[in-house]
Order: structure tokens, then C-alpha cells, then sequence
């Protein structure tokens, strides 16, 4: 059995979405269970409806939506009723929220949950015109229950074996929803933008697949951002440590938590692309393997935050730093990088929100000086844990070509160095260690 993971641009148009029917039947002989997102640009759409109902508007939003649908069901030539429930509750929920004005997490969940219950349901109808016996599913509805962290929800702990269950009893091939899922109580939730990775890997470790592929738009992950670099190469093979270092530090191509169900249960992922579909793509393995480039990619973010704390109390002192990431918590803020000395530590933060109140405790403890608009470049390879110098290496690239560092930071596993520059410096530092390591 095998999960196939199909992203909102493989879905993103009648064509596409037969192309997609197309590359399933092509894997019938591996039982395939798939998971879909949402018809690109249709979850923007419905968080911008439910935002718009606050205002007492959204009638010219709600009509895109369902335009769209509608135009993708009349190219496919499926029938339009196909959506009419989906559609009736849709308009339901904008009427109430639009009386209301009042848009929680709760309610924004209800909103984004049409995008892919929608979508599943073309899928599934498409591949039934083929002649493949197939069923949507919204993903409740084979076990898949979650917190009540509307937003960021997490699986339970007890969905495994739910899954493997529904799964594997079913006599059609299912077409599930990504992304959501629903409470005990029956309340929908979102797993977080890119969630439909982590619905997919969850099922894949529920089901124990022999693989699970990531379908999407691009040749696989690349080297570095090919918008960034023209040249930028398709790896063939990343380890897992490899793949959630980029994802967490910027690569695009998957879901940071997209990693961890199929590293518990040792399944390898494939990211491929549904555009050019003979292309191998990447494979992310479990274990480190042997490669000859130390430096395997390198990920940037933009528009960072960095924050300098500086305080003598620091010195020889325990519970400084505790402290510190304590106000952090309070507010529910992650830290992305940290560096520290004797008497001061560097974080950075990926949004300024809530930034003024952490600053206004932290100034009760320590000098702060916030810096904007920075970047956090990452080199990443399982190689440099045995290849001296490359810190050297970059360090002398980026300085021959006048780019300041103005922050490093290297984990414990040693295979990846990350370091923060000014903005306007990412995309020059990119092509500089591109070049360096690719040239």
C-alpha cells in the first residue's frame, strides 16, 4: 500500500485534476490511498470570506469560490449537484458568521474545511469515471480525531489504529481529506498550513505503507530555491535529518512535521512533481548515507526578527536564560536560531507579533535591541559531520563578497551551520554558497 499525496497546484484546475486520475491509475497495482488539499488559491479564498463576514461582506468572495468549483465539475463534465451539500452548508455558515461579525479559530476552521471536503469529492469522481472503484472521505470520518487546538490541532495519540482499521476494511479506493480533522465533540480543525503532508504521513504510518509520496510542483528538493538559483540541482536523496532541518529553515517543498510519523515507522516519502510526473524526484530515507557533497542544500527565511539581549546577571548565574524563554513561552512565541556568550544571547523570531510586550518584560532583566527585516540562511548536509573546514569555507565565500554575518549558530548533530544576514543580503549569500558548493 502506498499514499499519494496530491498538493493544491496538482489540483488546481480541471486538467490538472484528470492528469492526477491519470497518475493514480497508474499505480492501481500498489494500492494506493490518497490524500488531496484544497484547489489552489481556494483555502486563501475562504480565510479571506470568513475575515470579510466580520466586515458584513464576502458575497463577491463566496461567488468566486463556487464559481470556481463549478467551472472545474463542467470541464470534467461531472455533475454539479456533485457539491450541493458542501455548497448549502457553505452559504449557511457565511450567512451566520456574517450576522455574528464575531470570526474565532473555531469558526475560521469551519471556513477552511470546504476547500479540501470539496475537492476530495472531484477527485474521487473523476477517478469513478475512469472506472476506478473509488469513495472521498473526510478524514473523521476513518478515525482521524484531533485536539481542540483550532489552528495548529494535533493528532491523538489513538487515531493509529482507528485508521489502519477504517483503511484497510474498505472495499474502494478512498480519496481523504488533508489538513483536517475533527475533535471528540465533533468540532472540525485544521492541522496548520501544509497540513495535508501530515494528514498524509499520519495515515501512511497508521496503514504502515511501504511509501509515501509527496505530490506537488516541483522536480523534488532541490539544492536551493531554483527562484533564487536557475541552476538549482534535484537531490535524489536526503536523510531525514536533512529534509526537516530545509523544511523547518525554509524549503518550501514540505511540511516540517510531514517527517516525523514516517521517521517513527522508517517510511521512506517521495517528493514528486504531478506536472512532469516521469521525473524520479527525491527520496528521504531514514539513516544518513554516503554522498560526496559535505554541503547537500541550502534554505533561507526572509523578514526575520532578531533579538539581542545583553545582561551581566548572566554572568555565572543560573536561570537567566530559563527566564528568558520563559517570556517566550508566555506568549506562545518560537525561536527559530539562538547564540550565546558570557553576557548576552541572540534569538530570532519569524513575526513581529507579540514582539512588544516580550520586549517590555525582557527590559526588566537585560538590555534589548531588536533588529529587523534580517534573514536566516542554513547549510545543511549529513556530511559535514566529518568534513573539517567547512565553516571556514563559507565563512571566507560570503566574506570575499562582502556579506556580514551578524549571527551563527550550529546545532549539536553538526550537520547544519546557520547564520543570520541582513536582508538584502539573502539572495546574494545564497548564489555565493551555491556556487561554492555546486559550481
Amino acid at each position: 500500500m502506498i499514499i499519494m499525496k496530491f498538493g493544491g497546484t496538482s489540483v488546481g484546475n480541471a486538467e490538472r485534476i484528470a492528469n492526477v486520475a491519470n497518475i493514480v491509475k497508474s499505480s492501481m497495482k500498489r494500492s494506493p490511498v490518497v490524500v488531496v488539499s484544497a484547489v489552489t488559491k481556494i483555502t486563501d479564498a475562504l480565510i479571506r470570506l470568513a475575515k470579510e463576514c466580520a466586515q458584513g461582506k464576502g458575497n463577491k468572495t463566496l461567488g468566486h469560490i463556487k464559481k470556481t468549483h463549478y467551472e472545474i465539475l463542467a470541464r470534467l463534465k461531472i455533475n454539479k449537484k456533485l457539491l450541493d451539500e458542501d455548497i448549502k452548508e457553505l452559504e449557511s455558515l457565511f450567512k451566520m458568521a456574517k450576522s455574528g461579525k464575531i470570526i474565532d479559530d473555531r469558526i475560521l476552521d469551519h471556513f477552511q474545511s470546504f476547500g479540501e471536503r470539496m475537492s476530495s469529492k472531484i477527485v474521487a469522481a473523476q477517478l469513478n469515471k475512469m472506472g476506478i472503484k473509488s469513495q472521498a472521505f473526510d478524514s473523521w470520518e476513518l478515525g482521524f480525531l484531533t485536539n481542540d487546538e483550532f489552528g495548529e490541532a494535533e493528532p491523538l495519540d489513538t487515531i493509529y489504529s482507528s485508521l489502519n482499521k477504517n483503511i484497510k476494511k474498505l472495499r474502494v479506493m478512498p480519496v481523504i481529506t488533508g489538513f483536517i480533522g475533527k475533535t471528540e465533540n465533533g468540532e472540525i480543525t485544521t492541522l496548520g498550513r501544509g497540513g495535508s503532508d501530515y494528514t498524509a504521513a499520519i495515515i501512511g504510518a497508521a496503514v504502515n505503507a511501504d511509501e509515501i509520496q509527496i505530490w506537488t510542483d516541483v522536480n523534488g528538493i532541490m539544492s536551493t530555491d531554483p527562484k533564487t538559483v536557475v541552476n538549482a540541482k534535484t537531490l535524489d536523496k536526503v536523510s531525514f535529518a536533512e529534509a526537516s532541518e530545509l523544511a523547518y529553515f525554509g524549503a518550501r517543498v514540505l511540511h516540517p512535521k510531514t517527517i516525523l510519523p514516517a521517521m517513527k515507522r522508517n517510511i521512506p516519502v517521495k517528493v514528486l512533481n504531478s506536472l512532469n510526473p516521469r521525473e524520479k524526484g527525491t527520496t528521504i530515507v531514514s539513516r544518513p548515507y554516503k554522498n560526496s557533497n559535505a554541503v547537500k542544500a541550502i534554505a533561507y527565511k526572509k523578514n526575520i526578527t532578531m533579538v539581542n539581549i545583553d545582561s551581566t546577571r548572566m554572568l555565572g548565574a543560573y536561570g537567566f536564560l530559563a527566564r528568558v524563554f520563559d517570556i517566550f513561552d508566555d506568549y506562545k512565541k518560537s525561536i527559530d536560531v539562538v547564540s550565546t556568550s558570557e553576557v548576552s544571547v541572540s534569538l530570532t523570531i519569524d513575526n513581529e507579533e507579540s514582539i512588544s510586550p516580550i520586549v517590555r518584560e525582557l527590559k526588566d532583566i537585560a538590555d534589548v535591541q531588536i533588529k529587523k527585516s534580517k534573514a536566516i540562511i542554513c547549510i545543511v548536509g549529513e556530511g559535514m559531520r566529518h568534513t573539517p573546514g567547512i565553516a571556514g569555507r563559507t565563512f571566507m565565500a560570503l566574506g570575499k563578497n562582502k556579506v556580514n554575518i551578524e549571527m551563527i549558530s550550529q546545532g549539536a548533530s553538526e550537520i547544519n551551520i546557520t547564520f543570520i544576514v541582513d536582508g538584502k543580503d539573502a539572495e546574494k549569500a545564497v548564489k555565493i554558497l551555491h556556487e561554492e558548493y555546486y559550481g
